[in-house]
């Protein structure tokens, strides 16, 4: 066992991070497969995707307050479990309410992400933890590139139900590196819930949280948008193969990783807040200037690729000190903070999904995708001058 208060490695961090984001999206291309075998529509299997987004939104508001009680080490080790035995439950499924039922269940690896924030806070300084968080980054943002290939892969060869044994497989190994390297973090721990509900109002009330929280909601929004949007741009508007969509979803993802090399390069020389607001400037106009481009005439669809490096890049810029931002507000309920930012953030995600797939269906459907984008951005950037307006009051 580690020890009681041992400093994971950074290494732990990012793998605990990476299974939580491979488990989204590796399974998405054998949608249709599981929709044949099980001889339903390819829209009741998709509920597998709106369903673990739920889940994993109210998860986040459990786990982060009973991370902030009993610790995040048994918290974190206890959503592993499940999500091995659900990913099992899902690979040996025999109809289609198991595999959603299972599937469902796997929203216990959000753990993996909610805690492993919280616990960089819990070991560094904010700077410092805003340098690590972006260092987790920019290693995880090659998950959502890999993983679908992988899962692709697999689901040729082996069969669909292989994908399932692999996140069974990577949470097992995930689990066996926690409990060796990971010893509690939390030194804060509230004396009950009583006394940790009574403190909770000290995050509710606060006006730093709710616009740091305003900042990340929005600057994922814009990523929930392109997530939406790209796929039916792609295939109706710019004629793209389904491969050739599945390599353009992956451009926030470049954007993303480019973003987070910067901030762990500069985060201390020009400090969190300064790099939160070039974000939001960065993500804002590269998406109006594709917009007003394709407006323009040149409808490509390099530039629509250009407009999500962008998004990407500035949200690089911009997460790790906005995430550090919200659990500082309140340190020893770090885990509460960053649940409730992270559950409003999937349900803004989930508004805001069908709204943008209802935008993009005309004819001007990139131009509108790109206006999509640029908005959230906006809305990010007005919340960081909320947070940096506080700032200034508080100094």
């Amino acid at each position: 066992m580690a020890p009681a208060t041992s400093k994971p490695h950074l290494v732990t961090l990012i793998l605990l991070t990476s299974v939580a984001v491979m488990s989204l999206n590796i399974f998405l291309p054998s949608l249709g497969g599981i929709a044949e075998e099980f001889g339903v529509s390819y829209t009741l299997v998709a509920l597998s995707i709106s369903a673990f987004l739920l889940v994993s939104a109210v998860l986040q508001l459990i786990m982060g307050p009973l991370s902030d009680r009993y610790g995040r080490r048994p918290v974190l080790l206890v959503g592993l479990v499940v999500f091995v035995i659900a990913s099992l439950g899902c690979a040996l499924s025999q109809d289609v309410w198991a595999f959603l039922g299972f599937r469902m269940l796997q929203g216990g690896v959000v753990s993996g992400m909610v805690l492993g924030r919280a616990i960089v806070r819990d070991v560094y300084a904010p700077q410092e933890a805003a340098k690590r968080i972006a260092q987790i980054g920019a290693a995880m943002a090659l998950a959502p590139l890999i993983a679908p290939l992988v899962g692709g892969i697999l689901d040729s060869l082996f069969g669909w139900r292989s994908v399932f044994y692999l996140l069974a497989l990577s949470g097992a190994a995930v689990f066996v590196l926690c409990w060796a390297d990971l010893g509690e973090t939390n030194q804060l721990k509230q004396a009950s819930f009583a006394a940790q509900f009574r403190a909770y109002p000290e995050v509710l009330r606060s006006g730093s949280f709710w616009a740091y929280s305003g900042v990340l909601v929005f600057s994922l929004g814009g990523f929930y948008a392109y997530l939406a949007g790209a796929p039916l741009v792609g295939e109706e508007i710019f004629d793209l193969s389904t491969a050739t969509v599945g390599l353009m979803m992956g451009a926030t993802a470049v954007g993303f990783l480019m973003g987070n090399l910067v901030t762990t390069r500069l985060g201390a020389r020009f400090g969190s807040l300064r790099l939160i607001l070039w974000g939001r400037w960065l993500s804002m106009l590269g998406c109006l200037l594709a917009a007003l481009l394709m407006a323009l005439g040149l409808l490509h669809p390099g530039v629509m690729f250009a407009g999500a490096v962008a998004l990407g890049l500035g949200n690089g810029l911009t997460l790790p000190g906005a995430n550090v931002g919200v659990m500082s507000v309140a340190p020893h309920l770090a885990g509460s903070a960053s649940g409730l930012s992270g559950a409003v953030g999937v349900v803004i995600g989930a508004v805001l999904t069908p709204l943008v797939s209802t935008l993009v269906a005309g004819e001007n459907g990139a131009e509108m995708l790109m206006l999509s984008m640029a908005a959230c951005g906006a809305l990010a950037l007005l919340s960081a001058w909320k947070v940096a307006q506080l700032e200034r009051q508080s100094a």
